[in-house]
């Protein structure tokens, strides 16, 4: 027994006005002139009309504004009340997208705010006084070191002090004695000027090694040497190398240098650009730097220096700016995020990003409603984000209603395999 075929309407209507088309088609190719073909055209025209009325929903029947489905290019969704519950709308406005680059960068002490602190002349450590990582102030002792240039010096000035009281001591026996020759006299007290004036060469020779005029005066009236030269730090800051262990022989900039003592309240921060945004660049424009350890933290600075030359591998450019860390919270070798403000903020269409999708192909979409009950998906062309908003180049105005919060709902919606 054979089951009868149920065949609904539209599928009567689909097929009669195929068929119609067909013979209207032989009908224009024949030859009967004019008047069959204005005729034929006219029925393909109330074809078009009858099958368009076939299509339209109950809602679009009843509501002429909500264009039927087949004369839209864009997909059309019609949400129940129960869905409408899981999306927001809002409207479209416009929000301020400051204009920014970011790239990624290193933490580095600044060199021009370090100090190799090397002897002025050659010789042997003695002692060190302050550990890798101390604080220290202008003039604060950092190490010692023996120097046969400083024995010398010393040796000399002894010799020179020894050489004045003898040629002092002459002049004063000279002038005490009745009936003394002029010649003796005169070559008495030239002999004792030319010892006070070596004295004086010396203790200058022996001052330019440090020696404070105490321990100058301490050494001619002992008549002993002080062979340790006292090597001071030239500034304010932190040790940030050390290499000067006791018995280290060390020379005028041979490095590496004994101490490094470094001011930590400024950091550089280099960083490479992409060479399309090196016209953007200029110096001292304003950089904001975050790092993972201070995830909540938002350290100020500006660009000090763009190099001359761009990497021919990466084609990047590096830049140099200048962190305020007054803390000395940022540590050499980070891994920072780095901000670059180019120019002022711009306003511009913006919606909230949950309203944007990427879809599969990659184009990003939203939806728009005109009733809050049918959907249609727009192809977007995004420009800046901020703050969870994003700005809308092409595909949506200002003042529409969008879905902005549960976009991907509806176009998980779109994609989903039809159900029986």
């Amino acid at each position: 027994m054979k089951h009868p075929v149920q065949i609904s309407r539209r599928v009567v209507m689909v097929s009669v006005a195929a068929l119609l088309v067909i013979v209207a088609a032989a009908l224009l190719l024949s030859s009967r002139g004019r008047a069959l073909r204005s005729r034929s055209i006219s029925y393909l025209q109330q074809i078009a009309a009858t099958f368009a009325d076939s299509t339209r929903t109950p809602d679009q029947a009843a509501d002429p504004k909500v264009p039927p489905a087949a004369t839209t290019a864009n997909p059309v969704l019609e949400l129940t009340p129960t869905q409408l519950q899981s999306i927001k709308i809002g409207t479209v406005g416009t929000y301020e997208f400051p204009v920014e680059k970011e790239t990624v960068g290193n933490i580095s002490f600044a060199d021009e705010q370090s100090v190799q602190v090397f002897p002025d002349y050659q010789g042997t450590i003695i002692k060190s006084f302050v550990e890798l990582g101390a604080q220290v102030k202008q003039g604060e002792p950092l190490y010692t070191i023996t120097s046969p240039d400083l024995i010398q010096a010393e040796s000399n000035l002894i010799g020179a002090a020894a050489q004045f009281d003898l040629t002092d001591k002459e002049l004063k026996r000279v002038t005490g004695l009745a009936g003394v020759a002029q010649r003796e006299l005169e070559q008495a007290i030239s002999d004792q000027q030319t010892a006070e004036g070596a004295l004086k060469a010396a203790k200058d020779a022996v001052r330019v090694f440090g020696k404070t005029d105490a321990e100058i005066d301490e050494m001619v009236a002992s008549r002993k040497i002080d062979p340790a030269l006292v090597v001071r730090s030239p500034i304010d800051g932190k040790v940030t190398s050390y290499a000067a262990p006791p018995g280290w022989l060390v020379q005028p900039g041979n490095p590496p240098a004994p101490y490094i003592v470094s001011n930590l309240s400024i950091k550089w921060m280099l960083a490479d650009v992409i060479e399309s945004d090196i016209a953007l660049l200029n110096l001292g424009q304003p950089v904001d730097v975050k790092v993972m350890a201070y995830p909540d933290r938002l350290f100020k600075g500006k660009i000090t220096k763009i190099y001359p030359s761009v990497d021919p591998n990466t084609h990047r450019e590096t830049i140099r700016s200048e962190i305020e860390d007054p803390r000395d919270e940022l540590r050499s070798g980070m891994l920072a995020n780095f901000i670059i403000h180019v120019k002022g903020p711009t306003l511009g269409v913006a919606i909230p990003a949950n309203g944007v999708v990427r879809e599969p192909d990659g184009t990003m979409t939203a939806w728009v409603t005109t009733d809050r009950k049918h959907f249609e998906q727009r192809v977007l062309k995004l420009g800046l984000r901020r703050d969870g908003h994003v700005q809308i180049l092409e595909g949506l105005k200002r003042g529409e209603l969008v879905v902005t919060d549960g976009a991907v709902f509806l176009s998980a919606m779109l994609t989903a395999p039809a159900t029986d």
